[in-house]
């Protein structure tokens, strides 16, 4: 499988030299992701705002990439004030409220004080696995390795129910 980059045309990207996911086999992995409309570079001062927005990037990237957020199985959450996070509950429950994947929240400082939440996602797109590597009933395998065929299983005989009578 091929490696396949994913923008947002966020001019982060460019400037730093990074990409907003990175489609690598049957994974995607997107990057660190806040709330900035990246349309109009400008981001909203609520965190609640900040995370919805987020979201719906990270939404967009995953959609890109031949994925979504049902597929999501790792979120890292990093936020500039512990007490912030469980205001943004609603807006990521909305999203992996079902979904359930493995988490991590860190409280830290973000490089533009103007951020309050960053959210990074990684995702299997389990449907393309399974369909680029379809398996074979487990007796076709087990076949195909021995030059033998499978031996049928013998019904037991009715004499080797019964015990032997003496004549």
């Amino acid at each position: 499988m091929t490696r396949r980059l994913i923008s947002s045309g966020s001019k982060f990207e460019q400037d730093i030299g990074y990409s907003r996911a990175v489609v690598d086999g049957e994974w995607v992995f997107v990057s660190g992701t806040t709330g900035f409309n990246y349309a109009t570079m400008t981001i909203e001062d609520d965190v609640v705002a900040q995370c919805e927005q987020t979201l719906k990037n990270i939404g967009a990237a995953l959609e890109q990439a031949g994925s979504s957020f049902d597929e999501v199985v790792r979120v890292h959450y990093l936020i500039t004030k512990a007490e912030d996070f469980e205001r943004c509950w609603p807006a990521v429950g909305k999203v992996f409220g079902n979904v359930r994947p493995a988490i991590v929240v860190m409280v830290v400082g973000l490089t533009d004080p103007r951020m309050k939440i960053e959210i990074e996602v990684t995702a299997l797109r389990r449907n393309r696995a399974v369909a680029a590597k379809p398996k074979a009933p487990p007796m076709k395998r087990a076949a195909a390795k021995s030059k033998t065929p499978p031996k049928k299983k013998a019904a037991a005989s009715k004499s080797a129910a019964k015990p032997k009578r003496k004549k």
